[in-house]
């Protein structure tokens, strides 16, 4: 056995591309995209789709906008070949949108491909071979010269087939499989051999996979260079590339080839696929559309894709998956919710995106903002402010925000759980009671630049003379209870319109020179929403442990 298991693993030859260009591109347009989840993430699911299901994901990557459709493998069971003259004998397939199917470079397999398609408008014939060494040498054992005679025999073949049914407009799609993992010039010859028999000029899609991710991104990116410069401006020739996600960089593999020429992507919603799975197209898509590139595809409902996939592919689409998931929007971490919090405040509609730890507004997905800031005990003041902002349209004085804050950092570390915006109004409720009336009979008096307030507060008749309300009442209340109550801070604003428009108003409280907190109160008339947040300030510090309540102010 060996000690060191990493020994027996040996890293993929760079290539050797010293003058390489696609370090400096720019992706200024969308790719041709074409959808692989009816064949290649179908036969990678435990059960695959069944018609129903199958059906219900074609008519949704329609919708999406896709104008390419690998819509099966229609050799290798009658599902298959039913599924495919169901959309053709039914005339289901738009006159944009051109279907793609698949067969291994067998002669019974191709003839039985070609049988299925007769009738359709347009068709892309992809026909592919491993040209790899452990492929050629282990699993097939064939030389290279055997394995482009069978690359020729098959192509002509196909050839000799569809020209037979002129009525249908057709393109051949060549994979040398395994390219990454091959000999660049034996893929290259592969390619040319392949168009030599398919007949320089008609359209052909050299598509050159990643079937097994072997290598960094980069070096990928190298290999399509090298292939672009050789047929990247051939008549009628497209690149296309078909990353797989082995190690994990599928999304890294398809940009960068994009830079480094490719033409076109393969790939399935989400990343569905054998293994780790194919190219995740969504993410791909949307990477484009935060750099202000419109991608072609239609992702404004993001969470009924997610659904329909879902659904069809009977596997769930993780929490964590860029751009789609539950949780990709969502920051529980105080410092995010602040900044986030305060990008939202200052930004108008007209600016460029720009909020921090959002890469792409929500809103262009279908998504509302309600999850974009959850409180666990993670969390903090930005966060909680933010809920209550959002949902309810308290805007919370920066202090008050901190002392708050506090209070719901008591309540997790008792409950250990996430509080959802309905928690916290609760508990802001009953924390500082803002709706309460905790003012009976109360009536005002002014003489001149004297106002006198005269209530009843908790069963007892108080009286104070100011030089305005509040003043009034605070002298009411020191005398009431023989404290020293002074005001620090008050702020206000109004929560809705016309006639159901309410008040509320925070006053910050020093009581006793010992203790500070606020007041909260909510009323249809400004001052006494300003009243009722000093009666309850004060009835909170007369009720409360000084402890309790005592926060810092910076």
């Amino acid at each position: 056995m060996l000690s060191q298991p990493a020994s027996k693993y040996r890293p993929f030859a760079p290539i050797r591309l010293a003058d390489r260009t696609w370090p400096d591109a720019v992706l200024k347009r969308a790719p041709i995209w074409l959808s692989t989840d009816l064949r290649d993430g179908n036969q990678a699911l435990v059960e695959p789709m069944d018609a129903t299901r199958k059906l219900r994901m074609y008519e949704m990557l329609l919708r999406i906008g896709f104008k390419q459709i690998e819509v099966g493998f229609p050799a290798a069971s009658q599902i298959e070949f039913d599924f495919l003259r169901k959309l053709i004998d039914e005339n289901r397939i738009p006159d944009d949108v051109t279907i793609q199917v698949m067969t291994p470079a067998r002669e019974e397999l191709i003839e039985r491909t070609i049988e299925a398609l007769r009738g359709a408008p347009r068709a892309i014939v992809h026909v592919y071979n491993a040209v790899a060494p452990a492929w050629r040498e282990v699993v097939f054992g064939m030389t290279i010269p055997e394995v482009m005679e069978l690359v020729k025999g098959s192509i002509q073949q196909v050839r000799r087939l569809t020209d037979a049914q002129p009525e249908t407009e057709w393109t051949l799609q060549y994979s040398p499989e395994t390219f990454s993992l091959a000999e660049l010039d034996v893929s290259a010859q592969a390619c040319e051999t392949a168009i030599a028999a398919w007949g320089e000029g008609r359209p052909i899609i050299l598509n050159l996979p990643t079937t097994v991710e072997n290598a960094t991104p980069n070096v990928f990116a190298d290999q399509i260079e090298w292939m672009s410069r050789r047929f990247g401006a051939r008549p009628g020739v497209v690149l296309s590339v078909h990353p797989h996600n082995d190690r994990g960089t599928g999304t890294a593999s398809a940009e960068l080839a994009l830079m480094a020429g490719a033409d076109r992507v393969e790939g399935c919603l989400f990343g569905n696929g054998e293994r780790t799975g194919n190219l995740d197209v969504v993410n791909v898509a949307l990477n484009l559309y935060t750099q202000g590139v419109a991608p072609g595809l239609d992702f404004s409902d993001i969470d009924a894709v997610r659904a329909e996939v879902e659904y069809c592919n009977q596997l769930p689409v993780s929490p964590r998956h860029p751009y789609a998931g539950d949780l990709v929007y969502t920051s529980f971490s105080g410092s995010h919710q602040d900044a986030i919090k305060k990008a939202f405040a200052a930004r108008r509609e007209t600016d460029v995106w720009n909020i921090p730890y959002l890469p792409i507004d929500p809103k262009d997905l279908g998504r509302s903002y309600e999850a974009v800031i959850r409180v666990n005990s993670q969390s903090g003041k930005g966060g909680i402010s933010y809920l209550l902002e959002h949902e309810y349209g308290l805007q919370l004085p920066r202090r008050l925000q901190i002392e708050f804050s506090q209070i719901v950092q008591r309540e997790m570390d008792v409950g250990g759980k996430e509080l959802t915006a309905q928690d916290i109004y609760a508990l802001f409720e009953r924390s500082y009671h803002p709706s309460q009336e905790a003012l009976q009979n109360l009536s005002m008096q002014a003489t001149g630049d004297d106002v006198q307030v005269h209530a009843i507060w908790k069963g007892q008749a108080i009286s104070g003379s100011g030089n305005g309300p509040v003043d009034a009442l605070t002298q009411a209340f020191c005398t009431a209870t023989g404290c020293q109550v002074r005001v620090l801070d008050y702020h206000e604003h109004a929560i809705g319109s016309g006639a159901d428009a309410r008040a509320m108003a925070y006053v910050e409280l020093r009581v006793n020179e010992q203790q500070t907190l606020f007041g909260v109160g909510m009323h249809h008339d400004i001052t006494c929403a300003a009243l009722s947040a000093l009666a309850n300030g004060v009835g909170r510090a007369a009720l409360a442990p000084t402890a309790q309540y005592e926060v810092a102010t910076a």
